[in-house]
């Protein structure tokens, strides 16, 4: 697959699968056994992960995996329940349309990770299915009172499981909230980073596919922003920064007419 491509979206319908055609995404589903979308499904309406764009996703998932393949939209909702959230916002409709699974990361299997490159925490409860699998961070590109953007990156802080991280009165996983979200962002990471993200900006009309990392800069840049003043992008890419010596410059990301 190419790094990354940025197009214009006409709607979820026509531009999703011929984006992911074009950058031969069928040719890399066919390479795993199990593939998860990470939705974002928490805070307001608008910065969730709209269930149309998904829906787009699954069916191209759907028609290029391998027969045995397995399908799942995932999601550990902050401050309110994981189950009402796939319900309000469609996506109970789209595991019965679909037969897909539909897990809740705050009460899924954990894995404990230690990590010397962890900044903050000394352990993290992690779940298993996001570890066996091909994972997919599907984000809606919106501005973020802390991090400037929220993208593909933080969206992998739903991760955390409530079930570890929040209090004995409270759905809301307050103990990750100790720490500055770009080191609850650093960490969860160096558990997993995921291995593919699509990003929609409503504001600017574009949709974005390719590596996590470098997807999140490209978005922010649509924004206005310069990632490297972005203080979450700036520590990622620091952490991560070994490189292959045939990448191409972010800049340099393909782009076609949708």
């Amino acid at each position: 697959m190419v790094k990354g491509v940025a197009v214009k979206l006409k709607s979820y319908e026509e531009t999703v699968p011929k984006l992911l055609k074009v950058i031969k995404f069928d040719e890399e589903l066919k390479k795993h056994e199990r593939i998860v979308l990470k939705v974002n499904l928490s805070g307001e309406v608008e910065e969730c992960t709209n269930a149309e764009f998904a829906e787009q996703v699954i069916k191209f998932c759907m028609q290029n995996k391998n027969p045995g393949t397995e399908i799942f939209v995932a999601e550990g909702c902050d401050g309110k329940e994981t189950a009402d959230a796939y319900n309000e916002l469609g996506y109970s409709d789209l595991s019965e349309k679909y037969g897909i699974g539909l897990v809740d990361l705050n009460n899924s299997e954990v894995e404990s990770i230690e990590n010397p490159e962890f900044l903050k925490f000394e352990e993290i409860r992690y779940p298993q299915i996001l570890q066996d699998s091909f994972v997919i961070s599907l984000a809606q590109l919106t501005d973020h009172l802390e991090n400037g953007i929220s993208a593909s990156l933080d969206n992998m802080v739903g991760a955390f499981p409530a079930k570890h991280y929040s209090s004995f009165f409270s759905n809301s996983k307050n103990k990750i909230k100790k720490h500055k979200t770009k080191y609850q962002i650093h960490d969860i990471l160096k558990c997993k980073m995921p291995d593919f993200a699509m990003i929609y900006s409503p504001e600017k009309n574009l949709l974005f596919a390719g590596q996590p990392l470098e997807m999140d800069k490209q978005a922010a840049k649509s924004l206005g922003f310069e990632w490297q003043n972005l203080e979450h992008l700036k520590l990622v890419e620091e952490s991560f920064s070994e490189k292959k010596k045939d990448e191409v410059d972010v800049d340099k990301l393909i782009g076609i007419s949708s």
